[in-house]
């Protein structure tokens, strides 16, 4: 576990740990990174469903401590994708306008001047620069600001989880398609069960794969073995 990590949030992984053995997930690890993501889950467990005949599942688990962690992660994707494009409509129709008071700013490279690009990198135009920084700023929370979404619509495991301290947000706030566990004393507490996701056969393979190397870092780390195997495709001999 991160050594830059807080006491609570440190405590919640464990509780996530606790719960997914407990329920069936018997192969777990913490910071496993996400299959064909740039996330990394808190906790990611597998369950191989032998006993009870409902075949393997996987699960994540993503602990917040606080109001403002989640909300930061939790940004509605349709929000940013509208403001997205209303900035991106309000800049063309503001650039068309810039661009009939000011044609020197053509770059003159098409025959047909309707056709033709502008050059707006030397100009000193305030409502111009603002509107540009406030897309650019949207676009970003589009890209990087939606991870619950983006986690759910990718399926990336059976079941998704959040894990929270008590009382810190409305169940109303609680991502779409996600569970939710609250920490109760030194145990959670299923608050609201997540929408079975389904993925393919090799997600539920990649991801089991993923919680292996994270175990194997996890078991270096404690051994201390300087060399991590998990970055090689295979041992040199």
């Amino acid at each position: 576990m991160s050594a830059g990590e807080t006491e609570n949030h440190r405590t919640l992984k464990r509780l996530a740990l606790a719960w997914a053995q407990a329920n069936g997930f018997a192969i777990a690890a913490c910071e496993v990174r996400v299959p064909r993501s740039g996330y990394r889950a808190d906790v990611a467990a597998y369950a191989r469903g032998a006993k009870s005949g409902a075949g393997p599942r996987t699960a994540m688990f993503e602990c917040k401590q606080a109001r403002a962690d989640l909300l930061k992660d939790a940004r509605r994707e349709t929000e940013a994708r509208r403001r997205v494009a209303e900035l991106g409509e309000r800049l063309k129709k503001l650039e068309e306008l810039i661009g009939g008071h000011r044609p020197d700013l053509r770059k003159g490279e098409t025959l047909f001047a309707e056709f033709d690009a502008w050059d707006f990198s030397g100009l000193e135009h305030a409502t111009h620069r603002k509107v540009v920084a406030e897309l650019a700023a949207w676009q970003e929370r589009l890209v990087h600001g939606t991870k619950f979404a983006r986690l759910f619509r990718w399926r990336a495991a059976d079941c998704l989880y959040l894990v929270s301290e008590e009382g810190i947000f409305a169940e109303a706030e609680v991502p779409a398609g996600w569970g939710l566990l609250v920490r109760r004393g030194d145990a959670l507490e299923l608050a609201r069960r997540p929408v079975w996701t389904g993925p393919a056969p090799e997600g539920r393979g990649a991801m089991l794969e993923a919680i292996a190397l994270a175990a194997t870092r996890a078991v270096n780390r404690e051994a201390g073995v300087a060399l991590d195997w998990t970055k090689r495709e295979s041992p040199q001999t």
